[in-house]
């Protein structure tokens, strides 16, 4: 057992969870690209993603300071693009476990590439998101910069868990420097240069204008956007802007501006992205190459997929007996292969005790008598010990009867014992290339049994005796295709059972979506009668179902199934169940429908711990990510509830509000952290999920390669075609209400005090603080934290503030504290308000003071330091000046305004705006972007104006007494 341990843990240091890759001598190894069997076979597709990496290779290779480069990447073809000799087998290779994939966004708007983040600063992503239309379409070439720098920019989110260096919701922000008050792009470097430039558009029709100041955020008016130059000398950053041909480097601590608004200071504590790359393994287990370019030339491997095989290896030993296990086992079996498993596919079935045996060949489900057939092989006597190996080896058997290799087949491997021969097979599953799901029933389950699915990519999944708990039946559930074709998956809208004591009734809703309602089942099952209960079904139209429509399974005598004919009803389903057995019985509803159509992608549930084993007291987080397609779902309500081997199970409430364990509001990710440890076991999550039609809507992707508005060259605005937004109508779809269940697997906890855990976790961190100022107050407001992370209720609150940002980010306890006495802390979760008169500072126009705070918890336990923000009192004066335009100002002798020909608006003819405020409006914002004190550019204009028209009133009206004839030209040269 020890060696098989060994040799596991060097397997698995060079394997990031839920990716392939491996890095080797500065080399990145088994990047695995696919695509979404959706899209039409189209080689250009192959061609230009080879030409992307390749020329990646060395600007990654640059950017890193001659460190990485991409070596070895394999490509996935879909099933149904025709087969080519060069295309060799996929083996552990799946689109779900892709690094980068290749799919047609959800909405019918923008080529954004993306990669999916879900952890903090530091932590790896998902995976890289590219259209179509992205790798074939060289217009967007000017928009996002070429697809290596694109790559280069997605990998470096993907890798080393960095953010963007822009904001798209705070695009600006106020910086003082050397005593002057600046607007400054959101942006890092802060050395590239541009202009900011408000563009609106008709049709085909746009007009560009120079920004204006937006008297309620400080800032500028929104639409305003930064125009970079073409021609840099600004070498950073790739977090920012890849596209302008100067930036091949990633922000360090000399070019870093850590007063941006943006998530990467947000989330990295103000640490440039270089200083976050430098402390990631990658960077402590590499060395710089000796080298000008890469010493490899990326290579590439085409894999093609094939149709799915599965064969079931399930335990029958003795220990199968106890706790109706075979029943439960049978049940959940029974399911899969009736509901579960796509059409298409290849199944066998093996069973093993200390000997395994072949019950059912490979079949292929065509029908559904095929899928009948299949259940009639599935165990229901246990006997005998248990030998694991023997039972793996022999479902390879099974599938080798058929296929050459293993290469991509799946083995479901279910037991609930322990075995102390695992070992003896070890080098055989990890060469096998087979891709093996464990389920371990029970709380005396091998414990090495999840090794198996580490090695091969597969699924763990757990499941306790508790029998009203649905767990073996959810597992079963939650073995879908790992092609990508999710219009061929069995969804699950519903898992819940509980104990129900005589004559008495358990009820419920299942609602039914518009995105769903194909081969729809209502499965109802029981523990203790040999005759069903008394159900009921009616559906939205109220049409009736009772015990007799349900069919009793031969199998399962404890099991009754109803299969909606064509297409199911949409809108909810009221279920009734009566327990008419002579002692209270466990009675369960299982629903589980496919998509309703092949064009409108249904909502789907993804349920993730962070770590599949932490050691106590690191803190686990839970995530569910609910989309429709690649569109986040928002306003959904999600809960988890945790198991565990013994105690009771725990519940909560996961959030997307940007608050605690969930790093970006809105973004369709719902996170938690978890806390409750009760012992040293195995952990099982499942995912409750309901959305109602008042609240659901679909949003953006963060993390994405910025939209590039224009550039400015040679002095000309050039700008680009505007970001294409979604309609209402696509934001605000009809998905009505929608319920969803989804299996997040099981995960280990170790190391937890057997005497009892004290206080070790303190208040989660601030991330959302905001400020600003209310006449001569101060306004903060922000999410409060728990007594442990987010969850419960902190004690009190530290604030502090300075007119310096460096003294709050490194020295936070040296500023000025704010009083908070009269601050009671909030429930987690809950948003705080906090408004106060700042003392000893004198409040006036330019002033600007930064704010951070702190939570503490009961056991006097501190939070870090949160965000640091801004309140800005800035203001320009207005002086009155004439109500009418001098006729010199409308007859061209007024400066142009760069270079961008400005029509006065009818308004300010018409007299229906005041002159002074479009003259204010009128001023060169350049100059005020190039740091110049905008307090006294606009007193100082302002007095130029009055002498200036005081001066040529009088030439005005000489002039205009001799000639009355004559129009005015009302424009500006």
């Amino acid at each position: 057992m020890r060696v098989f341990k060994t040799l596991v843990l060097l397997f698995l240091i060079l394997v990031v969870r839920g990716s392939m890759v491996q890095l080797k001598n500065g080399g990145y190894e088994d990047i695995v690209i696919a695509i979404n069997p959706e899209l039409p076979e189209d080689h250009n597709i192959i061609r230009n993603i080879q030409d992307m990496v390749k020329e990646a290779s060395t600007y990654l290779f640059t950017a890193t300071k001659q460190r990485f480069f991409f070596k070895a990447v394999k490509i996935i073809i879909p099933l149904h693009w025709l087969p080519k000799p060069e295309y060799l087998s996929a083996k552990r290779e799946s689109y779900d476990k892709a690094d980068v994939i290749v799919a047609n966004p959800s909405l019918k708007y923008g080529d954004d590439p993306y990669t999916l983040q879900y952890g903090g600063c530091g932590e790896k992503g998902q995976y890289i998101h590219f259209t179509p239309n992205f790798l074939l379409n060289d217009s967007l070439h000017n928009i996002y910069g070429s697809r290596a720098k694109v790559f280069v920019h997605e990998w470096a989110h993907l890798r080393w868990g960095v953010f963007d260096e822009y904001n798209y919701d705070a695009p600006f922000y106020l910086s003082v420097n050397s005593g002057k008050e600046t607007i400054e792009a959101t942006r890092c470097s802060a050395d590239i240069t541009g202009k900011y430039i408000f563009q609106s558009c008709t049709g085909n029709s746009c007009t560009i204008r120079e920004c204006e100041y937006d008297q309620q955020t400080k800032l500028y008016e929104a639409g305003c956007t930064f125009v970079p130059e073409k021609t840099q000398n600004a070498t950073a950053s790739i977090m920012y802007m890849q596209s302008l041909p100067s930036v091949v480097e990633f922000c360090d601590q000399s070019t870093h501006n850590e007063k941006a608004t943006n998530m990467q200071n947000k989330m990295c504590n103000y640490k440039s992205t270089w200083e976050v790359i430098m402390n990631s393994p990658d960077f402590s287990n590499s060395s710089p190459i000796n080298s000008a370019s890469p010493p490899f030339e990326t290579s590439f491997s085409l894999l093609q997929t094939k149709d799915r095989v599965v064969c079931l290896v399930l335990d029958v030993s003795g220990s199968m007996d106890w706790n109706n296990r075979i029943k439960r086992l049978s049940q959940a079996a029974e399911l899969f292969l009736l509901q579960i498993i796509e059409m298409d596919s290849w199944v066998g079935i093996v069973t093993f005790h200390s000997i395994a045996q072949i019950t059912c060949h490979l079949q292929q489900i065509v029908s559904v008598d095929v899928r009948q057939n299949l259940t009639k092989y599935l165990p229901t006597t246990p006997d005998g010990g248990t030998n694991i190996c023997e039972g793996v080896l022999k479902g390879f058997e099974v599938i080798k009867q058929k296929y050459s290799n293993l290469d991509g087949s799946e083995i479901v491997l279910l037991t609930d014992g322990e075995d102390r021969g695992m070992s003896s097979c070890l080098t055989e599953v990890k060469n096998s290339g087979s891709i093996i799901h464990t389920i371990a029933l029970g709380p005396s389950a091998a414990p090495e049994l999840e090794q198996f699915s580490d090695m091969t990519g597969g699924l763990k999944l757990y499941a306790t005796d508790i029998v009203d708990s649905n767990g073996l039946t959810d597992a079963f559930s939650g073995i879908s295709s790992r092609s990508g074709n999710i219009f061929g998956q069995s969804i699950q809208l519903e898992s819940t059972a509980q104990s129900v004591t005589v004559n008495q009734r358990m009820h419920g809703t299942v609602t039914v979506d518009s995105t769903v309602g194909k081969d729809t089942f209502f499965v109802v099952t029981w523990d203790r009668s040999t005759s069903p209960p008394d159900i009921l079904l009616w559906d939205p139209k109220e049409k009736e179902y009772r015990t007799s429509s349900f069919t009793v399974s031969n199998i399962n005598l404890r099991t009754a199934r109803l299969n909606i004919a064509g297409t199911a009803e949409v809108g909810n389903w009221l279920y009734m169940i009566q327990n008419n057995h002579t002692e209270s019985q466990v009675i369960s509803m299982i629903v589980t429908s496919r998509p309703a159509s092949l064009t409108d992608p249904p909502v789907i549930v993804k349920a993730h711990m962070n770590k599949d084993t932490s050691a106590f007291p690191n803190p686990m987080v839970i995530y569910a990510e609910v989309s429709q397609g690649f569109s986040p779902v928002l306003g959904a309500t999600v809960m988890a509830t945790v198991e565990q081997e013994t105690g009771s199970a725990v519940e909560l409430r996961l959030l997307d509000d940007g608050s605690g364990a969930d790093i970006t509001k809105n973004d369709g990710i719902y996170s938690k952290y978890f806390t409750s440890f009760k012992g040293n076991s195995r952990y099982n999550l499942k995912l409750r999920v309901q959305g109602r039609n008042q609240t659901v809507r679909l949003s953006h992707r963060r993390s994405r390669a910025l939209y590039v508005p224009g550039y400015i060259e040679n002095g000309e605005i050039k700008m680009n075609a505007p970001r294409p937004e979604p309609s209402d109508e696509e934001i605000q779809p009809k998905l009505g209400s929608f319920n969803r269940v989804a299996t997040g697997g099981s995960f280990v906890v170790k190391n937890v005090p057997s005497g009892g855990i004290t206080d070790v976790f303190p208040p989660c961190k601030i991330t959302d603080l905001e400020a600003q100022f209310e006449e001569d107050k101060i306004h903060l407001s922000w999410t409060a934290p728990g007594n442990d992370l987010d969850e419960g209720q902190a004690d009190r609150y530290i604030i502090k503030m300075s007119e310096s940002f460096l003294v709050l980010r490194n020295t936070f306890e040296d500023a000025t504290s704010v009083n908070t006495s009269s601050l009671v802390p909030k429930p987690a979760s809950t948003k705080e308000s906090f408004q106060f008169k700042p003392e000893n500072v004198t409040i006036e126009n330019g002033t600007i003071i930064y704010f951070a705070i702190c939570a503490v918890d009961n056991a006097s336990l501190t939070s870090e330091v949160s965000n640091i923000v801004q309140a800005a009192l800035f203001v320009p004066l207005k002086e009155s000046l004439p109500d009418t335009l001098p006729t010199e100002f409308i007859t061209n002798s007024v400066p142009t305004q760069g270079s961008v020909p400005v029509t006065l608006p009818t308004e300010v003819i018409t007299n229906s705006v005041p002159k002074q405020e479009f003259l204010l409006d009128m001023l060169p914002n350049h100059v005020i972007n190039d740091g110049v004190n905008v307090s006294i550019i606009v007193i100082g204009s302002v007095i130029a104006v009055i002498v200036i028209l005081t001066a040529i009133n009088t030439a005005i009206y000489i002039l205009y007494k001799k000639n009355r004839k004559g129009s005015f030209e009302l424009r500006m040269s």
